[in-house]
């Protein structure tokens, strides 16, 4: 926790003088090294390594500091874990934690300590998971003073609802821990202490500049006491006033009731078990919490993290934008205008490069092969290859003679002993892969050269694992492309393959089928006496292929010609000077790049004897190497940057190495320029055991050019090696700067040398024309020579980009007739001709027009601490594209004992420190869990496979955290609003500037039928009873399908009259009181409507309490049950004892409820009188709803508005008492209550009414009724379609076995208050066509609050028309009509047909003017059947009067409208309507109160919703919300809990592609958390409720920045 300590001490051992160095025995300096090797291998934990060191060092800890003992107790364990005391004098001790530490630079860790001290810390909140999620961490390795060991992640908290601490808490006792919250917050804002050790000195004697050796040492620590904690009245204020400027014009909002605002809390309809998707966890309602202007919570965890984040993003992070106009159709992405001041290169075109000639080599052999028969011959017992096994014994040497005698053996038995249906299996020509383990180069060099001499073309591979490996499918690809048909491999190796049923090697994925060859002295055979391979000279046939990753991860295989293959090991030889018998060690990979050119084809031509050192022996002993080079007295070793670094952490006191003999070590990965650093800091440390400064040798190469440049030794008379300091920041324009001022920043690389004999060097640019780069410019490295890659197999087109450029002049003259090959080396040549590469190809990234190489990232992020918190340095960095730029992501793997709150803090240090030295911001940092990244085969990380798993959401981190807030600045202009255009230009009889009003209507509702002249419900019940009194009215279905029961015209009359006896005498009711029915759907809810209107009360339907869930749902039907007055309560005796229950008493104040009848044995008593209304305006009931934004509104309906209702439905469905129709709907509002209560009743046909809940326990209930009963007409809710295609599915075939026939079906309605989902209605179509139904049957209603019936497909009139919109202009609040699958369109179905008597308009939600055709606005309604207004209990129709009764401003002024609160549009269609006018479309767009105005444009949550469903299978449902200015992503996941942050990325960038927003939060939580209603509509206001009390147990909460 060193950062954390703010006490000074802290410094204790970072940088010891010698003299106290040496006053450590020398065993405790042993015992030090090795406790240091052992946490690098990640064998002990960082607590038991910090114990163990603190005892080793207890008894000199006061000598060293000259502080009184008594204070180091507590202070050993803070001693910064960066420091291990140095073994030796010359080595400053680094962190000994990596493995992998390619990219250790003092100087680096310098610069990056100094950054982040200088860097003003900000408050970033942290993101919140649940504890099932987190990485399991031991207890123990959790550091103080975290108490609750990091894994309890302030869970305990939340369930305890204690809020931010504003105390700060005491440090004097042992004991006082501060709470988790406190702690956090000081985390947030990171009190920094930054430490960096000696840089590194610089190591040539003969070298240009010589670093001095600077020792800062800075503490800079901040005190985090006085910002210990969110003052909470200062976050209210900052809320507040922050809520003050983001107030949405909540204009259409029907009274409020939810407790948002100021007003006695009362919380509206959550959902119910009959919803379908399941029913939220606990919701409480009291909360006495501090509420803002605008009554937001301010106490939660969330508010306050949310806060933080506004804080963090309030400052503008970079310059600000160029100003430009946007016409705001054409959507433009801002384009990064270029910097006028950034570097631009100012020196000469540069002239290319020519290496010395090729000299001439007395007896120099005609091709490889020749020499390999040469000293098979004449020197049979010379050594050629010492094997090793892992504890580093010799176990096999291979002279020259065995390596002739068993590679001709081979050839013969491949050419002569392999042959199926008697042909021979090979030709000369052919692939063959060799498929070789590290350890095994005998078998390897046997293969290889047998294959050579059999001329066939060997294409090693890496021996498959397991069937899923990293990359392996793109080696088959490669493997399948070159046409390889056979598989060398070795016996150990072939009884490891993974195997099939049938014993044989198990097929990889994406392998062609192989036959496996073992290539073992039993299985060749001995060749004839007069057999001899042909040996021809190198000719330019393949020799074999080279196999390379690309950037993308796709596998390449390289051809090597065999004139190639012989003049690169003679440039070798030259360049190196090597020399007949001399002794060389090679740790690299045999197989390809360095390890194979010298340690297999060069040493052969040379007669030299290899010693080859496996990677498995290197993880055992890194030191093995440099043993072997002692041993063997070896003059070269062939060595990556890695292996010298390792061996640094090995070295122990071996004072009988000496590295004397070695005249040179040759630095494999030299082009990487972090490799200076290992070879400085390996130079200090065995100069004292004879190694020589100039006998480090970095090279150059890539898989394509072969070796492009190499440092010769030093007797060549060569220029003293190069060391140059530039600038990152001219990098990234490409521009080289020798750095002067702003040390922070620089890379200091190392020459690798001069060009190779024989070749030309130039340097171009690396994208377009390769034009010729100027002196101080940057490009890739181009070599024309005989000894490069010939192509990449069968890739022509790629072939002749790489391997035959041709580069020109800036005036576009070729330089050369000879075509080059790009090396995919970032570099330029220095003075003296030295060559310097400052990066890959593979690892630039283009990020905004600069450029950034992927190894200088991971530098700085490992410079941040690395020791603490990075498994083995093991930092994968690669960029995605994301809305048409590059997007760095940083994928680090933490240590198993790392706490989520080193995590967080270790992230927001490498966010600040890449910004600070590179000025270029991360997209996403992740960190998985230790050892999860994909592997290379050498153990390095697999970047393109990590890559493929990040953006296919398969990474599973355990901590992610975005920042596109300060990544992403090219995000179109946000939108100004234009001034309106005035009316009177507008409007010119019935054309709106040049294009039709956009209104339509309905049929006329025509002469008045028999019936028609009962105004009243009643009347009508009545006189059926009379006229048809055995007319079957209502069929009510059980869950098995049978009939549960049924009611004729006359006995829901006797009922309904009983139940208006009782209310009359037992509940001695005045006429117009208001009565709540509490049932369950059936007979019994409509028999007591009719009773309610024949005494003259006003009845109220309210959906029961759920027995298992009274906490949620009865607080709701009190509240309806108070909101309409209600003076009684009829209900079944089941539901009178729940109400009373033990349990309701929890939930509500059950003492409160008005008077509660039960209607089940009513005595049989007839009515004295039936009530008749005065008027037909009199109120008949009330219709409770809860809206989709949360709030719970009543409508007003008269005894006129009812019966106009049930005509035009009759009239649109064409209803006799002939007639059946299906209603699968919850009957308690709008549409659903009409069906069921009042349109049998209304139009005599019978109703089988099928409860939805019923479907819970039996999915297919509706559809086998609708085919039982031969249904043509019949209405759903989206959720029973949404069950049925989910649960029926996958049994139409069961279905149809038991006779479910739906041909029968005319028309399948929806009925929604919503855009119809067009998505749903088709997979349902599509799913049961199977069972007959017609595709044209199934369309969707449309209803609202104001009328709860405006569309309605009905039987006659077109077919509902879909069309597409532009989702862009849309934003924008213009419709523009695209063609179908076009970029950016969205479908949207009519919403059925407009009913008889009801006339519809578009008007403009600001002017309130009328709209013209196919403008989007807000849809008016006038119909006879509106509802009369709001019933609210607090008065406050006049505010919300004009839904009901408005005007248009101008135009037709006369007619009274409602306003629906939908966005929509109508569009004049050529298809005709019944009366032979051409049809009107409405569609509707979604609801004004939903949509979110982000950017100044206009979003409906439904379109971001799809985005995100569509992201990754595993996300279940998805809804999204507003808080202040930021926006609220909430996903459920379906899965496994480790994939929860995989969808935090996914997310961002499918929000950024598609909506050009930027996600503020995610939310991942379980399945069934997000609330819907019984119309299956989502709750998305009780879901951020919900969020912002903190009630929803996310699994996890993820900030972007």
């Amino acid at each position: 926790m060193a950062e954390r300590n703010s006490t000074g001490l802290l410094m204790m051992m970072l940088d010891p003088t010698p003299a106290v160095a040496m006053t450590l025995p020398a065993e405790v300096r042993e015992k030090l090294a090795e406790l240091e090797l052992e946490l690098s291998e990640g064998d002990i934990t960082q607590k038991g390594y910090e114990k163990k060191r603190g005892k080793l060092l207890a008894p000199f800890i006061p000598q060293i500091q000259g502080v009184d003992p008594s204070l180091q107790i507590d202070n050993r364990i803070q001693a910064s874990s960066q420091s291990a005391l140095p073994g030796s004098k010359h080595i400053k001790s680094r962190a000994a934690n990596n493995r992998d530490e390619r990219f250790r630079s003092d100087l680096h860790t310098e610069a990056v300590q100094a950054a982040l001290a200088k860097y003003k810390e900000r408050k970033m909140p942290m993101p919140s998971k649940r504890r099932s999620v987190l990485v399991q961490s031991s207890v123990e390795a959790c550091t103080p003073p975290d108490t609750s060991s990091a894994s309890e992640d302030e869970g305990s908290l939340r369930r305890q609802g204690r809020f931010l601490t504003t105390s700060t808490p005491s440090y004097q006792g042992g004991h006082s821990h501060p709470t988790v919250e406190h702690w956090f917050n000081r985390v947030i804002q990171g009190t920094s202490s930054t430490s960096s050790s000696a840089s590194s000195t610089s190591s040539h004697p003969g070298g240009r500049s010589v670093t001095a050796a600077t020792t800062t040492t800075a503490t800079t620590t901040t005190s985090s006491a006085h910002a210990a904690a969110l003052n909470a009245n200062a976050a209210a204020n900052a809320l507040a006033d922050f809520m003050a400027h983001t107030q949405l014009d909540n204009h259409l909002a029907p009274p409020d009731v939810t407790g948002l605002s100021e007003r006695p809390s009362l919380h509206a309809e959550r959902p119910q078990v009959g919803s379908v998707r399941g029913v939220p966890r606990g919701y409480n309602h009291t909360s006495s919490a501090m509420e803002t202007a605008d009554g937001v919570p301010v106490n939660s965890r969330v508010s306050s993290k949310i806060q933080q984040l506004l804080n963090t993003l309030k400052r503008p992070k970079r310059r600000p934008l160029r100003e430009f106009y946007v016409d705001d159709l054409e959507e433009l992405l801002d384009v990064q205008q270029p910097d006028p001041n950034q570097p631009r290169p100012e020196g000469q075109q540069m002239s290319p490069l020519e290496g010395e000639p090729l000299g001439v080599v007395t007896n120099w052999p005609p091709s490889v092969l020749a020499g390999l028969q040469r000293w098979g011959a004449t020197h049979p017992k010379s050594p050629c290859l010492t094997a090793l096994d892992n504890a580093g014994k010799p176990v096999y040497t291979l002279t020259y003679g065995k390596l002739w005698t068993r590679s001709h053996k081979l050839a013969y038995t491949l050419l002569n002993k392999l042959s199926t249906r008697n042909e021979p299996l090979l030709v000369p020509g052919d692939r063959v892969a060799l498929v070789i383990p590290n350890n095994d180069p005998v078998m390897f060099m046997v293969a290889f050269y047998g294959c050579l001499l059999a001329e066939l073309v060997p294409v090693p591979i890496e021996v498959p694992l397991t069937r899923k490996d990293a990359g392996s499918q793109q080696i088959g690809f490669l493997l399948g492309s070159c046409g390889v048909t056979l598989a060398l491999t070795t016996d150990a190796c072939q009884k490891g393959l993974p195997k099939a049923q049938t014993g044989e090697v198990a097929t990889f994925k994406g392998w062609p089928r192989l036959l496996w060859f073992v290539t073992d002295g039993k299985h060749v055979v001995k060749p004839p006496k007069d057999w001899y391979p042909q040996i021809r000279e190198a000719t330019n046939d393949i020799a074999y292929v080279e196999y390379k990753t690309s950037k993308e991860g796709s596998t390449m295989g390289i051809t090597v010609s065999h004139s190639a293959m012989l003049s690169h090991c003679h440039a070798l030889t030259q360049a190196c000077g090597y020399t007949e018998a001399e002794t060389i060690t090679n740790v690299l990979d045999f197989k390809r790049d360095a390890g194979l050119w010298h340690g297999v084809l060069t040493s052969v031509v040379n007669r030299m004897h290899v010693i080859s050192i496996p990677y498995s022996l290197m993880k055992v002993n890194p030191l093995s190497w440099i043993q072997k080079v002692h041993t063997y007295k070896a003059r070269v070793a062939v060595v990556k940057s890695r292996d010298m670094h390792w061996s640094l952490l090995a070295q122990r006191d071996q004072r009988d190495l000496s590295l004397s003999s070695l005249r040179m070590l040759i630095v494999a990965d030299g082009a990487n320029p972090w490799s200076i650093s290992s070879c400085d800091a390996f130079l200090n440390v065995f100069q004292s055991r004879g190694l020589r400064p100039e006998v480090i040798c970095p090279c150059a190469s890539s898989s394509e050019a072969m070796t492009v440049a190499i440092r010769r030794p030093p007797e060549m008379g060569v220029p003293p090696p190069g060391k140059a300091v530039l600038s990152m920041g001219g990098l990234s324009h490409s521009v080289i700067r020798v750095d002067t001022e702003e040390k922070l920043s620089v890379l200091t690389v190392q020459d690798v040398g001069q060009v190779m004999p024989g070749a030309l060097v130039c340097v171009v640019r690396v994208e377009g024309t390769p034009y010729l780069c100027q002196t101080d410019e940057v490009g890739e490295i181009c070599v024309s020579s005989g000894s490069t890659g010939v192509a990449y197999y069968g890739l022509p087109g790629m072939t002749k980009n790489v391997f035959e450029t041709i580069p020109v002049t800036l005036s576009g003259v070729p330089i050369s007739d000879r075509p080059f090959t790009r090396t995919s080396l970032l570099g330029f040549v220095g003075p003296d001709n030295l060559v310097f590469v400052v990066g890959k190809m593979d690892g630039l990234m283009v990020v905004s027009g600069r450029r950034h190489n992927a190894d200088d990232v991971v530098a700085t992020a490992l410079a941040v601490e690395p020791m603490k918190f990075v498994y083995r340095g093991r930092i994968a960095v690669f960029s995605v594209a994301v809305l048409h730029d590059e997007r760095i992501v940083v994928v680090a793997e933490q240590r198993p004992d790392a706490s989520e709150e080193d995590s967080f803090q270790w992230m927001s240090r490498v966010l600040q420190a890449i910004d600070s030295i590179h000025q270029v911001g991360v997209y996403c940092l992740a960190l998985v869990p230790a050892n999860t990244l994909p592997k290379a085969p050498l153990g390095g990380i697999h970047i393109s496979e990590t890559k493929q798993r990040f953006l296919e959401g398969a990474l599973h981190p355990c901590n992610v955290l975005m920042c596109p807030h300060t990544c992403v600045t090219n995000l179109p202009k946000p939108r100004q609003k234009q001034p309106e255009v005035g009316p009177a230009s507008m409007i010119v009889g019935n054309l709106v500037a040049g294009k039709r009003i956009a209104q339509a209507c309905g049929r006329d509702v025509g002469q008045l039928e028999d019936n028609d002249q009962f105004l009243y419900m009643q009347d009508v019940l009545q006189w059926r009873a009379q006229a048809t009194p055995d007319h079957p009215l209502f069929l009510v279905l059980n869950a098995k399908g049978t009939v549960a029961s049924t009611a004729s015209c006359l006995q829901l009359h006797k009922r309904a009259e009983r139940v208006a006896v009782a209310l009359m005498e037992r509940g001695r009711l005045n006429t117009g009181d208001h009565v709540a029915l509490v049932y369950p759907p059936g007979i019994d809810l409509i028999a007591t409507f009719y009773g309610c209107l024949y005494a003259g009360c006003v009845p109220v339907t309210v959906r029961p309490p759920h027995p298992q869930n009274l906490a949620t749902t009865l607080p709701t039907v009190k509240m309806i049950v108070e909101v309409s007055k209600s003076v009684c309560i009829l209900t079944t005796q089941a539901i009178m004892k729940l109400l009373r229950s033990k349990e309701a008493a929890a939930a509500v104040d059950i003492k409160s409820w008005p008077m509660v009848l039960d209607t089940d044995d009513l005595p049989r008593k007839k009515s004295p009188q039936i009530y008749k209304p005065p008027t037909p305006e009199m109120l008949a009931y009330l219709d409770f709803s809860v809206s989709t934004t949360g709030i719970l509104a009543g409508v007003k309906m008269s005894h006129a508005a009812t019966s106009a209702l049930c005509r035009s439905i009759k009239l649109q469905c064409e209803l006799y008492p002939s007639r059946q129709i299906a209603i699968c709907l919850d009957p308690y509002c709008g549409l659903g209550f009409a069906l069921w209560c009042l349109c049998s009743v209304y139009s005599g046909h019978q109703s089988i009414l099928v409860p939805p809940l019923e479907l819970e326990s039996n999915v297919s209930l509706w559809l086998s009724a609708v085919s039982q009963y031969k249904v043509r007409v019949t209405f759903c809710s989206y959720s029973v379609m949404e069950m049925c295609t989910k649960g029926l599915g996958s049994q139409t075939d069961a279905l149809r076995l038991r006779n479910v026939n739906l041909s029968c079906v005319r028309t399948c309605m929806v009925v929604a208050e919503e855009r119809p989902r067009i998505a749903l209605t088709q997979s349902f179509s599509k799913i049961f066509k199977d069972l007959g139904l017609s595709p044209r049957a199934v369309s969707t209603t449309f209803g609202c609050r104001v009328n709860v019936a405006i569309c309605l497909q009905g039987t006659a009139g077109p077919d509902p028309t879909t069309v597409y919109l532009d989702m862009r202009a849309l934003r924008h609040d213009r419709v523009r009509l695209v063609e179908r699958g076009s970029p950016h369109s969205l479908p949207l179905m009519e919403s059925g047909k407009i009913l008889p008597g009801v006339k519809v308009i578009i008007a403009n939600t600001e002017t309130k003017g009328p709209l013209g055709d196919s403008h989007l606005g807000e849809v008016w309604v006038s119909s006879p059947h509106n509802a009369s207004g709001y019933y609210t209990v607090y008065g406050e129709e006049a505010l919300h009067a004009d839904h009901f009764n408005t005007t248009l401003s101008f135009g037709d002024t006369q007619t009274v409208w409602a306003r629906t609160g939908y966005l929509g549009f109508l569009r004049r269609t050529e298809l005709t309507d019944a009366s032979g006018e051409r049809h009107d479309a409405l569609y509707v767009v979604g609801s004004l109160d939903e949509t979110l105005e982000l950017r100044g444009m206009r979003y409906h949550p439904i379109d971001i919703e799809t985005s995100v469903i569509r992201s990754h299978k595993s996300i279940a449902e998805c809804a999204v919300f507003t808080w202040t200015n930021l926006l609220v992503v909430v996903v459920e996941l379906e899965g496994s809990e480790q994939e929860a942050l995989d969808l935090v990325s996914l997310v961002t960038n499918v929000v950024l592609e598609e909506h050009y927003l930027i996600v503020g939060v995610v939310v991942v939580v379980d399945p069934g958390v997000i609330p819907i209603n019984s119309r299956g509509e989502k709750q998305r206001m009780h879901l951020r409720d919900g969020f912002l009390a903190d009630q929803l147990d996310p699994i996890y909460v993820a900030y972007n920045m």
